[in-house]
């Protein structure tokens, strides 16, 4: 088996935790943000969950080991929940959102700019950069209109 599987298990578990961080201080807001945030969780695990699927694969894992391995991420996510649960004030939950939400929120922005932006530098096409800067503009529209209702 090649590392790579390995330290591709790892981040996607230090994800998951800080998924769980997310939705558990999101409902500890109120119920529709958190809501909103395990649907946003999920549109963007799905593609990610098979993309690690196929990282394992092409790493050495046969296809129940990795998705056994796969599986045994998603505890990351509960234990992120449950220290964001756990980490609530006696003074209530305004402290723990105060550091969790702006602390998750800050490094998915910067996972995504660290992998879209330069990737759409690098790319030759006018036409694909604008597709994915539409499909972008598209994806923040859509969390706009949720999070009005």
């Amino acid at each position: 088996l090649q590392i790579s599987g390995y330290l591709n298990l790892l981040a996607n578990t230090i994800d998951n935790f800080t998924h769980g961080l997310a939705v558990a201080a999101s409902f500890l807001v109120s119920r529709k943000v958190g809501f909103l945030t395990t649907m946003a969780i999920l549109l963007h695990e799905i593609p990610h969950e098979v993309g690690d699927f196929a990282i394992l694969l092409r790493a050495g894992f046969d296809r129940w080991s990795a998705a056994k391995m796969q599986l045994s991420t998603a505890l990351g996510g509960i234990l992120g929940a449950s220290f964001a649960i756990c980490a609530q004030s006696p003074k209530g939950t305004g402290e723990t959102v105060a550091w969790i939400l702006p602390f998750t929120s800050g490094g998915f922005l910067y996972i995504a700019l660290v992998n879209v932006v330069p990737d759409l530098l690098e790319e030759k096409n006018p036409w694909n950069s604008l597709q994915q800067i539409l499909l972008l503009c598209t994806g923040i529209t859509v969390m706009v209109l949720l999070s009005l209702t």
